[in-house]
């Protein structure tokens, strides 16, 4: 840095002509000046050059005979001296000024100086001279600068940085050296349940890690820090954490380490798996319980192509034991037929429910008897529950009105509940009872159902529910069963599907055991009572000729016989073709026709029928071991005529062929 001195004597004393006083101190006030650290110059009051330093020379790099006597707006610059115009009055007042700023100087360019310029040897109020003393702060002004911006620039940095710690949907820790906190983000107070002003400062053993895991956790930090290992840094790594609360979660961690000056610190940066971990568990159960469906649904396909086959044979059984029956009237016999009679139709329902239950239709909405349902879902796991040692009650209401709803997905809920019971019944060693019971539900004067509504009960004295689970129960996948044996979802399904018919299905304080209760709404009349006979043809009517179509001999020869024992006169065909042959050549008032044949089938022999006697193909009924197969149901909705299901018994074709002749 580099100062000026400036004299301006007066105006009509040469450069030579300094006052006394000056004169006679300036080889003194020379060499004191000469050793100031900054530029000095001595300026008349022409504004005049009379006298400078060294310093000023070395920073003009100008010789003194280029300066002295020389007027300093040569010297400055017109630029510089014009900007002293200010200063210049000032100093004709005899005022000290001080300033700095930027300049532009002659041959040295733009710098930042500071100046103290003081006014000497004033007479009558004017200065003849004027000392200045100039410092060049361009370089510090420089430096200053730059340090600013760099700091501006550390500031925004930091401010980046912390916007980004702070905002982080992860979780992140920051220690020194010694595991204590240094940094604690709000994800992390989120996470782990903690404000950050109590986590600062603990160790983060004591704030994470659970107890057990905590001497495992020093001891890797202890050889991190000691030998720089690098097998955890920059890996995921999947581990138990604890919560403030004292509970364990799982998270992901990645830790690095950052070396700032002589310190080191590590950060963790982790996220929570427990969703993660959830969603993955959920996922299995989904696919084991899409597994377990899938091989339900082979199995059912299975089960219903068995059960399609044995439905002619049994109505051979049925039939055959029921003719058996009638002819052995009165002799010691008839019971033992009746009792074959009775084992088939046993079958009959069993194979029914199979069916039912493996072929997926559209719901069917009809009046469905609700004891009908309970005796057939016992009849079919009667041997499952024999064989656990489970004594089964039937406490059916005779009479009980039936349910406007679709009997498979009723028949399902029914189903579950006894398998849910029988399974509940495994834990208990000995005595295990099961009551299936049905009932009409009072209704009060306030009800405001205002339908009358039935129910149906499956109760069983094995260890019960608890209360507190008494409605998780019925939520999708959760199970009180053990490990495979349950999915879940059977009770979640029954409760929809029992909603959806209007009805409810509750879980009741039974004090002992489980009781559920489906509940439904009544759809019309009293069921009839098993004992009820059906209609009989009249007299006109069994005079009727009915034609009778199946390619299986023997079942055409049953209907036969049942019809033409009822009084009817019957011819048969063992085919579609065969069948058109005879209709061409007599008269018949109705026809019973088997609906899947070769050749021609049902549907195309009531086709054929339309076209040339309509008014018999109204007459039609039409005897099919699956009527619940797509193309069976299609045809048969679009035909409208009526349909039996094999097997079945005399008096089921009695009353159909009765009332296909009715007017």
């Amino acid at each position: 840095m580099t100062e000026t001195l400036h004299f301006h004597p007066a105006p009509d004393a040469g450069v030579g002509e300094l006052g006394s006083v000056l004169q006679a101190t300036l080889p003194l006030l020379s060499q004191l000046l000469e050793a100031v650290p900054a530029r000095v110059v001595v300026i008349d009051v022409n504004e005049r050059f009379v006298w400078a330093n060294h310093e000023f020379f070395k920073f003009t790099g100008l010789h003194p005979k280029q300066v002295l006597t020389q007027p300093i707006g040569r010297i400055l610059g017109e630029s510089a001296y014009a900007s002293y115009s200010a200063v210049r009055e000032r100093l004709a007042t005899g005022q000290t000024v001080a300033w700095e700023g930027w300049t532009e100087l002659a041959g040295v360019g733009r710098r930042y100086m500071r100046e103290h310029l003081v006014p000497v040897d004033v007479r009558e109020g004017v200065p003849q001279a004027t000392v200045a003393i100039s410092l060049d702060l361009t370089e510090l002004k420089l430096r200053d600068a730059q340090l600013s911006a760099k700091v501006a620039e550390l500031e925004a940095t930091q401010a980046l940085k912390s916007s980004i710690f702070d905002n982080a949907m992860a979780a992140l820790v920051s220690t020194d050296e010694t595991g204590h906190i240094v940094e604690f983000n709000p994800a992390a107070a989120a996470m782990f349940g903690i404000v950050r002003e109590q986590a600062m400062g603990r160790a983060v053993a004591e704030v994470m890690i659970p107890p057990r895991l905590r001497a495992a956790h020093d001891a890797g930090m202890a050889r991190v820090t000691a030998s720089g290992e690098q097998r955890v840094m920059g890996r995921r790594v999947e581990m138990p954490a604890l919560r403030a609360d004292g509970t364990e979660f799982p998270v992901e961690m990645l830790l690095w380490r950052t070396a700032v000056g002589s310190e080191t610190f590590y950060t963790a940066s982790l996220f929570d798996l427990s969703e993660r971990q959830t969603a993955q568990s959920e996922i299995e159960r989904q696919r084991e319980a899409l597994r377990q469906s899938e091989k339900l649904t082979a199995m059912g396909s299975l089960l219903a192509g068995v059960a399609h086959e044995l439905n002619n044979p049994l109505s051979i059984v049925m039939g055959r034991a029921s003719l058996l029956a009638e002819k052995m009237s009165g002799h010691a016999l008839a019971a033992d037929a009746q009792r074959i009679h009775e084992a088939a139709e046993r079958c009959g329902r069993i194979v029914r429910t199979f069916l039912n239950m493996a072929r997926s239709r559209p719901a069917n909405r009809s009046e469905v008897a609700l004891n009908d349902l309970a005796t057939a879902a016992v009849d079919m796991l009667a041997y499952v529950l024999r064989s656990h040692g489970i004594a089964v009650t039937l406490d059916l209401l005779p009479g009980l009105p039936p349910v406007k709803a679709d009997a498979d997905q009723i028949g399902q809920i029914v189903l579950n509940l006894i398998v849910n019971a029988q399974q509940a019944l495994g834990a208990r060693d000995h005595g295990r009872q099961l009551t299936v019971s049905t009932g009409v539900a009072p209704m009060t004067d306030g009800d405001r159902r205002r339908v009358p509504r039935v129910w149906l009960r499956v109760r069983d004295n094995g260890p019960g529910i608890a209360p507190e689970l008494h409605e998780r129960v019925f939520e999708p996948f959760f199970t009180t069963k053990s490990e495979g044996v349950g999915t879940g979802l059977g009770l979640a399904v029954s409760r929809s599907i029992a909603r959806d018919h209007g009805g409810e299905l509750t879980l009741q304080d039974d004090g002992s055991g489980a009781c559920f209760c489906l509940q439904l709404p009544v759809s019309g009349e009293p069921e009839a009572t098993e004992t009820e006979p059906v209609p009989l043809a009249t007299t006109d009517e069994c005079s009727a000729r009915v034609l009778v179509v199946d390619d299986e001999p023997e079942i055409a020869e049953l209907i036969g016989e049942m019809l033409g024992g009822a009084g009817y006169e019957v011819m048969t065909a063992e085919s579609g073709a065969v069948a058109l042959a005879m209709l061409a050549e007599a008269r018949f008032d109705a026809i019973v026709s088997d609906l899947h044949m070769p050749d021609v089938d049902g549907a195309q022999l009531w086709r054929e029928v339309r076209a040339s006697q309509p008014a018999l193909a109204r007459r039609m009924l039409f005897v099919t071991g699956d009527t619940l197969s797509p193309i069976a149901r299609q045809f048969l909705s679009e035909a409208r005529c009526d349909s039996l299901n094999k097997p079945f018994s005399k008096q089921e074709l009695l009353g159909r062929v009765t009332a296909l002749l009715r007017p």
